[in-house]
């Protein structure tokens, strides 16, 4: 198969469209944003691009193998990522009131892998990027084509998030949002909770 730019054309346009949807991604990035400011933002932004990058590479490697072998790999990681889901869940419900101020350098760090994290282990992720991906992919599809389909990826995924974070900081939005900080983690987390609710239900159920 050769991969050419009218080939990336639906793949971009569908990935776009999921960035932009609201889901867990996008409450976690505001969160950050609403916790540090810009700087943890935007690397929360940085880090879920990066995440969703190696993922986007790892599904588009993988299709194929899930094709002939079955999902029991993939199942595991559905699972994992279902337990993360509900770690953070629970930890933002009991997250106690938060002080804000302008030292984001640790906050940063924890951004980026918070964000991070729930790109590479949000298994409805997975199951998006297979959707998107399968019909383009088969077992002989060179490395480089596979790198370019996942840096497509992560490009466009990086770019909206930190769009988010950039809108947001030094508004009077994020100073109301910073105000209602317990609020929003605390639907947050049903929201990831209800999400690692759903990935065992479509399991077992």
């Amino acid at each position: 198969m050769a991969l050419d730019v009218a080939a990336l054309i639906p793949v971009a346009l569908v990935l776009i469209g999921g960035a932009i949807s609201p889901g867990p991604s996008l409450a976690v990035v505001l969160r950050n944003t609403i916790v540090g400011g810009r700087a943890r933002g935007v690397a929360c932004s940085v880090g879920h691009g990066i995440g969703f990058g190696i993922y986007a590479f790892l599904a588009i490697s993988g299709i194929a193998l899930l094709k002939s072998e079955g999902l029991q790999w993939a199942t595991a990681l559905e699972l994992a990522g279902a337990a993360f889901l509900v770690w953070i869940g629970v930890a933002m419900i009991r997250a106690p009131e938060r002080e804000f101020d302008d030292e984001h350098e640790a906050r940063g760090r924890d951004g980026f892998v918070e964000g991070f994290l729930i790109a590479f282990l949000n298994p409805k992720i997975f199951v998006f990027l297979t959707a998107i991906f399968s019909q383009f992919i088969d077992a002989g599809m060179p490395v480089q084509e596979r790198l370019i389909l996942a840096t497509v990826a992560l490009v466009i995924d990086t770019t909206w998030y930190v769009i988010v974070a950039m809108a947001l900081s030094g508004t009077p939005l994020l100073d109301e949002l910073r105000k209602r900080g317990k609020q929003i983690d605390f639907v947050v987390g049903i929201i990831l909770l209800a999400l690692a609710a759903a990935v065992v239900w479509s399991l077992f159920l």
